[in-house]
């Protein structure tokens, strides 16, 4: 089934849509794009593919994929050094979270005298940016997790200060997605998994977030009925197309519903990511029952409201036993770890937590020391 949607941005959808992508570019006023990606992409048939197309459409396009799985400040820069050269009028960004996250990045500075960090999302930051100056983008996402093609932020570690910074825009917004299942057939059953789980984390936090808008807030339940619905099924069998397309689906709705906010285990999760590298979806999938508990005192009604509507047990109790049944089924380690090196776990990661812009939106106002208590509940299993 193909649809096109304008919600919250220029969308089109299904299985035959990438053929589509030199009339984007040309409808966008692209006629030499970069193709922004990452290296284990590069060189697959998917890329190729693209490249292919734009080609036979009379377009020239370049490439660039040297960029991180958590992308440095680095590497955006020299993304824009590539842009320059190769004289670009816009960027396809054509990934998960990191090549995602690269290309709107690399969209908004490469004709900007401001600098990566002067747009961190602090403020009004982003009015240092010339508007003018902002390059078209076409997203086209590979994974079904972050939702970054309908994003307004991409996440870049600043190296210096080992911390992942959210950079925002109000333009950085792709002008186009194209949500290509067959993009993501090729996704192994652990990042399908653990890519999932990102997209409920952030269905999820937004539902619990403490800010005002039922909009985002119904649009976080339907995001997560889709993960319920079809996660699982994606897992066992990643051919199955149509449950591609709607965990597609369901990341777009999830990074569409954080406008409400996010929360601790984004909080935790970035920290975590910069430091020790590590994959952001996994992060949240295993912190996600730890911050629940955390939440519990003021979220205890609201869950149970999640879970009627999902069709589960209708309390607290019922929602926690599908998410733990959940990550059991699609091989989720339930600690930490698995994942992260404790014994280097810096002293200040309860702080970093705090600081992080995802904290102003959780339902509780946790302090430094309660981040820290969530961390090693999380490492030791203890729920």
């Amino acid at each position: 089934m193909n649809v096109n949607w304008n919600y919250p941005t220029q969308v089109l959808v299904g299985a035959g849509r990438l053929q589509e992508l030199p009339e984007l570019c040309v409808q966008h006023g692209m006629q030499n794009p970069l193709l922004v990606t990452d290296p284990g992409l590069a060189s697959l048939p998917m890329v190729a593919e693209a490249l292919a197309l734009c080609h036979a459409a009379g377009l020239a396009v370049g490439c660039f994929s040297q960029i991180k799985p958590n992308p440095t400040g680095a590497n955006i820069k020299d993304g824009i050094a590539a842009f320059q050269a190769g004289q670009h009028d816009g960027v396809i960004a054509m990934g998960g979270g990191s090549g995602l996250d690269a290309g709107k990045a690399i969209a908004v500075l490469a004709q900007q005298t401001c600098s990566l960090w002067d747009l961190e999302d602090i403020g009004d930051q982003w009015q240092r940016a010339d508007v003018s100056r902002i390059m078209p983008l076409i997203a086209l996402p590979t994974t079904a997790g972050t939702g970054s093609e309908v994003g307004r932020a991409a996440l870049v570690v600043n190296e210096a200060q080992q911390r992942k910074v959210i950079i925002f825009h109000p333009k950085m917004m792709p002008a186009a997605v194209i949500l290509y299942p067959i993009l993501t057939l090729g996704l192994p059953a652990g990042l399908t998994a653990a890519t999932g789980m990102d997209a409920l984390s952030h269905s999820l936090e937004a539902y619990c977030s403490n800010y005002y808008h039922p909009m985002a807030e119904g649009i976080a339940m339907q995001g997560m009925r889709l993960v319920k619905d079809y996660l699982p099924a994606v897992v066992r069998d990643g051919t199955d197309v149509e449950a591609r397309q709607q965990m597609l689906v369901a990341s777009m709705m999830g990074a569409t519903a954080f406008q409400r906010g996010l929360g601790a285990m984004h909080a935790l999760a970035h920290p975590l990511g910069a430091i020790f590298d590590a994959h952001h979806g996994m992060l949240n999938a295993i912190l996600m029952p730890y911050v629940l508990k955390a939440n519990y005192p003021v979220i205890k009604q609201r869950i149970g409201l999640l879970a009627q509507c999902l069709e589960l047990e209708p309390d607290f109790e019922g929602f926690m036993s599908w998410i733990l049944a959940l990550r059991a089924e699609i091989n989720i380690p339930h600690t930490l770890a698995s994942t992260i090196d404790a014994d280097s776990l810096p002293d200040t990661i309860g702080a970093m937590a705090v600081a992080d812009p995802s904290a102003g939106s959780n339902p509780i106002s946790f302090s430094a020391p309660q981040y820290r208590q969530i961390l090693l509940a999380a490492l030791n299993g203890e729920l």
